[in-house]
């Protein structure tokens, strides 16, 4: 069972490791804004949990079942930004609102979510959800 804190780790690593090609503790610590032993503290149990492959001051790598997880996590993570910004949200809040509520959404609410999104996105029905808005914000 994996807890919005492990999530939140797993998805940072995988970012890491996707943009800078490695994650070493001191960059999960800063990105996440914690401190260095927790960060190995949860690397450490992550490792355990066969999340990823963890040695002492080597880095770590993801194992095939945490990029699986990862990319999930990014995916979903990506998808309830794209959603906010489609229903207009303001930007400056689009993160906050994300980190609050991409944890309590079931994975089949987030392909329902991205069902949504794909269809909005097709230029016809966008016509057509911008029409309604404007209708009803009068």
């Amino acid at each position: 069972m994996r807890t919005p804190t492990m999530e939140d780790y797993i998805e940072q690593i995988y970012i890491l490791i996707h943009t800078k090609g490695y994650a070493r503790v001191s960059a999960i610590a800063e990105a996440l804004e914690v401190q260095p032993s927790s960060v190995t503290k949860m690397v450490q149990k992550l490792d355990r949990d066969d999340y990823l492959n963890y040695e002492k001051y080597q880095g770590l790598v993801l194992t095939e079942k945490g990029k699986q997880i990862g990319e999930r996590l990014v995916y979903r993570h990506e998808l309830l930004e794209k959603f906010l910004q489609i229903i207009d949200v303001d930007e400056a809040e689009i993160y906050k609102e994300v980190e609050g509520i991409e944890h309590h959404l079931s994975w089949d609410s987030i392909d329902r979510i991205g069902e949504l999104v794909a269809f909005l996105e097709d230029p016809e029905q966008w016509k057509t959800f911008q029409a309604f808005k404007d209708k009803n914000e009068r």
